[in-house]
């Protein structure tokens, strides 16, 4: 006899009668009824032991990755798409996940070793896929398209056709017959995943999941998907930027938090190298409230703008709004702002925007943003060439921060000619010899302004 169970589509969680708010996500109006057929169940036998080796006697094979030809998607993925693992992309409708893929699918399948990539669409026809490779110039006759749902005809595909890589656009609407729930809900995404990625480990391809994403901006499904794959990408973007960033959250084959920035044209995606000059292109010349950041990425230097904005309050309680960093965190720099310093920002409301639509989470931003404050409240521009990093304690200490030497080198190449650093830093970065390394037409003069507490870092960088 068939029993049914209350499923969360948001945690997967399993409940035996309906509610309206999830007891374990909290999530409102989420959970759905799913029927379970009926199954005898047997005792499993005794299993057969299996040889455990010492891990020092393991031969570690060569696992050759295969280039997608596109140096930021590789950048992301640690150098290329490994054999036999599984890639999850996920981002907001229309960010460029479709238009990237195809476009890595395109120059895969004309690649010198001539490799079958095969492009499973489940929210076009193939006509509709087409019409966009035509546009982007993503055309070629190794690469295959199949417009499915049913993962078993898929899997049934893909043993017929034996591709190296294959896509599948989305997981969201893949189904299988065996469960009665509607695509999308928490057993079909589990299951059908589930089934390609074993099936990828089994025959040696890559395989690349899309999935939609919530309105938080979380990857929709259950959670446990995320953990199935090797490599967790987000595409982000602002629409009112041409420029995307493709960000690796989970890379079990390279660097997590790794950056790709791209810029979208009328022929699709197109990779920028130089970052920095792309986000500091618009940049304000003598403006109050806007300094330059010097931050990580993964392994990747990228220079920043951060803006400040200190307007008289008419709440009672004064506005703490941040776009690009943890609002939190602005609010905590405020009050050690307030404390150690002496401005009054009680009666004042804050904004603080990362210029260009980046994203930045590093503690090392905590100095950019108080002095992009400092400039704000005293309306006092800070020099057009200069930038600084570093974190700020409650007490107004600033601490050092990793990987001070490709910081100062990027500042260098973008002819900075001045940069504030913690104190702790300021030696590594002396003895790095940046200058000394960089080519005789990018050599710029850096002055090195150390810093250790943030009253010293407002007087040298406004005085």
């Amino acid at each position: 006899m068939a029993k049914s169970l209350y499923v969360c589509q948001s945690c997967g969680a399993e409940h035996r009668k309906w509610s309206g708010q999830c007891p374990d996500c909290r999530q409102w109006n989420c959970i759905s009824e799913q029927v379970i057929e009926a199954a005898t169940t047997k005792l499993a036998s005794r299993g057969k032991a299996l040889p455990a080796e010492p891990i020092t006697a393991i031969q570690q094979g060569s696992t050759p990755r295969r280039s997608t030809r596109i140096e930021e998607l590789d950048r992301v993925l640690g150098g290329g798409l490994v054999p036999g693992s599984a890639l999850l992309i996920g981002g907001d409708p229309g960010i460029g996940k479709s238009t990237l893929l195809l476009q890595a699918a395109a120059k895969l399948a004309a690649s010198e070793k001539r490799e079958q990539v095969l492009y499973i669409t489940g929210e076009e026809s193939i006509q509709q896929v087409h019409m966009r490779g035509e546009r982007i110039g993503a055309l070629h006759e190794n690469l295959l398209l199949v417009s499915a749902c049913e993962v078993e005809s898929i899997l049934t595909t893909i043993n017929q056709v034996k591709p190296t890589t294959v896509i599948i656009d989305s997981i969201q609407t893949t189904v299988s017959a065996a469960l009665s729930s509607a695509p999308g809900t928490v057993s079909q995404v589990r299951d059908c995943s589930a089934a390609l990625i074993k099936n990828a480990k089994q025959h040696g391809h890559a395989i690349i999941l899309v999935g939609h994403v919530t309105k938080e901006g979380t990857l929709a499904g259950p959670r446990v998907l995320e953990h199935m794959v090797d490599a967790v990408i987000y595409f982000e973007g602002d629409r009112g930027h041409a420029h995307r960033i493709l960000r690796a959250v989970k890379n079990r084959f390279g660097p997590a938090g790794e950056i790709g920035v791209f810029e979208m044209s009328d022929c699709g995606l197109i990779g920028i190298r130089d970052a920095s000059r792309l986000f500091l292109a618009e940049r304000a010349k003598d403006t109050p409230g806007s300094v330059v950041l010097a931050c990580m990425e993964g392994t990747r230097p990228l220079l920043v703008e951060v803006q400040a904005l200190i307007a008289p309050t008419v709440y009672a309680t004064p506005k703490r709004s941040a776009v690009g960093v943890d609002t939190a965190r602005v609010a905590m720099l405020t009050a050690v702002l307030e404390r150690r310093i002496g401005l009054p920002l009680s009666q004042h409301d804050v904004y603080i925007n990362i210029a260009g639509g980046a994203r930045v989470n590093e503690p090392a931003a905590d100095l950019a943003v108080l002095m992009a404050m400092v400039s704000a409240y005293q309306d006092r521009p800070v020099p057009e060439k200069i930038a600084l990093f570093g974190e700020v304690g409650l007490t107004g200490e600033i601490r050092p921060v990793a990987q001070p030497e490709a910081r100062a080198k990027e500042a260098a190449n973008l002819g900075f000619t001045h940069l504030l650093l913690p104190g702790e830093n300021h030696e590594r970065v002396q003895k790095a010899n940046i200058i000394a390394n960089m080519r005789p037409d990018q050599q710029t003069a850096l002055q090195l302004s150390a810093v250790r507490h943030l009253t010293e870092a407002a007087q040298k960088l406004l005085n």
